[in-house]
């Protein structure tokens, strides 16, 4: 017997782009007031539901793989939806593990950069070929989620070098005007230079060692890598929601057809 699961797959995509975009804007806040015990907090917050998520996802998947062919008229939904069900859900198993584990994030950012692409490269097929009712709307679901999981690669980076440094030199990026003060151990000249440690102080001599407040600000170009991904995964959210809307109504009525 045919079980359309449609609808709750389309709902575990608007549940991990909640909780995605949450964490994402939770990492970026605690990195403007260069506050490491804080990102770490919110990776490890995010991990536990993202991590249920993505289990059931890969559930789903895999259920949808093994109990192939769909009836004739919904064939290409198993290829469409069931494989990046799949692929979805391996991609925040191992985000809410490395997350949890503080391990390196980049890593699991390779791999959800080229499940972005191959999400891409769905869509648009699907939109092609008319794969659906709603080919312009998949188009823009499968997009949204597409260049999410390529942004995650750039912030992924970002976040494990300001884990790195701060847990070298008490901060990552230059001193300045705009955040909260904190206490940090003053880094050598070359490594002012090029921004990895804060300016001493008037008077202070870098090569010393010691503390002192200081301001920080971190660089513009660095917040947009960081806050681009939530702020397409939260688009992506509002595509899923959409989505869901467009095509339950019809999924839900007894003998209709996608």
């Amino acid at each position: 017997m045919f079980i359309d699961n449609l609808a709750l797959t389309e709902s575990l995509l608007l549940f991990a782009a909640a909780i995605l975009t949450y964490t994402g804007v939770s990492v970026w806040w605690a990195m403007r007031k260069n506050d490491d015990e804080k990102v770490r907090a919110a990776l490890r917050g995010g991990a536990l539901p993202a991590g249920a998520v993505g289990l059931t996802a890969v559930a789903l998947g895999i259920w949808g793989e093994i109990v192939w062919p769909y009836p004739a008229v919904i064939g290409g939904y198993n290829i469409l939806f069931n494989d990046m069900t799949l692929l979805f859900g391996v991609v925040l198993i191992s985000l809410a593990a490395a997350a949890y584990l503080n391990a390196r994030l980049q890593y699991v950012g390779i791999f959800a950069f080229v499940a972005g692409v191959v999400t891409l490269f769905y869509g648009w097929t699907a939109y092609g070929f008319h794969y659906t009712k709603e080919p312009f709307d998949t188009l823009l679901l499968y997009g949204a989620f597409g260049l999410s999981g390529i942004l995650a690669l750039p912030a992924t980076i970002v976040a494990d070098y300001y884990l790195g440094t701060v847990s070298r030199s008490g901060t990552a990026w230059r001193s300045g005007t705009g955040n909260p003060t904190r206490r940090g151990v003053l880094g050598t000249r070359a490594a002012q230079r090029v921004g990895l440690a804060p300016t001493s102080a008037p008077g202070a001599e870098p090569e010393t060692g010691e503390t002192t407040s200081v301001l920080y600000r971190m660089p513009i170009y660095v917040q947009g890598l960081v806050l681009a991904f939530p702020v397409i995964m939260a688009l992506a959210g509002i595509a899923a929601g959409y989505y869901l809307g467009v095509t339950i109504p019809g999924h839900l009525t007894p003998g209709a057809t996608p």
